[in-house]
């Protein structure tokens, strides 16, 4: 398999580096937030996630554990697949759900935990 070219992208509100790439009909838009405290993941999450306009995107979260505060803000809005990598981090994968993602409040972008 080839390697995926990552292009670099701004986003609005983002405080670390964002990438896109393209996996078959899938754009994914994904950031790494593993060497962030709180509340830089919360922050890229929440300004990633307003990428999401339908089904054939997806956010990748790389953190360097579950973002608890953020799973319990808007885990019911989104489909979200989490796997260990390797290294110990955590990866996340969101994506859009639909009749949810539009209900999601993505402005407040802190946590309480």
């Amino acid at each position: 398999m080839s390697e995926i070219e990552k292009k670099e992208i701004d986003v609005t509100g983002a405080t670390v580096p964002f990438y896109e790439y393209t996996i078959g009909e899938t754009q994914y838009y994904e950031f790494d937030t593993s060497k962030c405290g709180p509340p830089e993941p919360m922050v890229n999450a929440m300004s990633g996630l307003k990428l999401i306009k339908g089904p054939q995107q997806k956010v990748v979260m790389i953190n360097h554990k579950k973002p608890m505060g953020l799973l319990e803000k808007i885990g019911e809005n989104y489909d979200i697949k989490t796997e260990k990598m390797e290294d110990g981090r955590m990866k996340l994968i969101f994506s859009y759900k639909e009749g949810e993602s539009e209900k999601a409040d993505l402005s407040e972008a802190s946590c309480a935990g």
